[in-house]
């Protein structure tokens, strides 16, 4: 509920443009009331095909599921069976398209799709997403590339890894851009917050900002008013509380105005 609240207030007050959806979420009647009331925020779906919550009985996706009905955790192991085990595909398309048809009974416009720890990266995830969304007005998708040492420039910190998560992910990142034009998906050309996600601090977004390349940038956080033990599970080193202010912070504004950025969300990005 905090997560809702901050995202309603950091686009009322704040510089907040768009949102993304988990459909199978405790709290997802919430946020869908709170967005009904904003007409002017984009909402997204957030697909969820790891560490979460299946929209379908566990009973019908049995090969996605652990023992308490749970997806996995385990995303190297998650990402084999994908492309080692064919039969897989069939329950992957069958969870796909329920939270697409969870999301339409929302009543919400569909502004773009992403996935929770950036899943449909997977050729095998993206081609279901793509073949599905086609049913349920999909024009938009999430490009997670992260520009490496522009992102180290502002966060001064593990260059390294920066790099090496870059280099790990350009061969993915490549067949994502062709597939997306392929079928006529608009997306962003860059994306913060992939490296630094949690510490999406207000010096560090200004930072961001003042070093943007060229195109369209996604700089995306997770927000939250207080701590609250759904969050604290699953993320206990965020500072979520940090982001919220960063994203109503004044001064935020005022640097996005002196960079001459226009803020839009997925749905005012042009076809590539």
């Amino acid at each position: 509920m905090a997560v809702n609240e901050a995202i309603a207030e950091a686009h009322e007050r704040g510089v907040l443009t768009a949102a993304s959806l988990m459909v199978g979420a405790r709290f997802a009647g919430d946020a869908v009331e709170r967005a009904r009331k904003l007409p002017s925020l984009r909402v997204g779906l957030h697909l969820v095909l790891v560490e979460g919550t299946p929209v379908v009985s566990p009973h019908e996706i049995p090969d996605l599921v652990d023992s308490k009905g749970s997806f996995s955790r385990d995303l190297v192991r998650s990402g084999f069976r994908f492309f080692c085990r064919t039969g897989i595909r069939k329950q992957l398309e069958a969870e796909i398209r329920a939270q697409f048809e969870a999301f339409q009974k929302t009543g919400l416009a569909l502004d773009h799709v992403n996935s929770h720890n950036h899943m449909h990266l997977h050729p095998a995830v993206l081609r279901l997403l793509l073949s599905v969304g086609r049913d349920y007005g999909l024009t938009a998708v999430r490009l997670p590339n992260e520009p490496p040492v522009r992102a180290w420039k502002a966060s001064r910190k593990s260059l390294g890894s920066k790099l090496t998560s870059y280099v790990f992910l350009l061969p993915w990142i490549r067949l994502m851009k062709r597939m997306l034009r392929r079928e006529g998906i608009s997306f962003n050309d860059h994306i913060f917050g992939l490296s630094d996600s949690g510490a999406m601090t207000l010096g560090l977004v200004q930072r961001i900002i003042m070093n943007l390349p060229e195109g369209v940038t996604e700089i995306y956080f997770h927000p939250s008013k207080r701590r609250c033990p759904e969050i604290d599970r699953d993320m206990p080193d965020y500072r979520h509380e940090e982001e919220f202010e960063a994203l109503t912070s004044k001064s935020l504004l005022e640097t996005m105005e002196a960079a001459g950025m226009q803020r839009i969300a997925f749905g005012g990005i042009e076809r590539k």
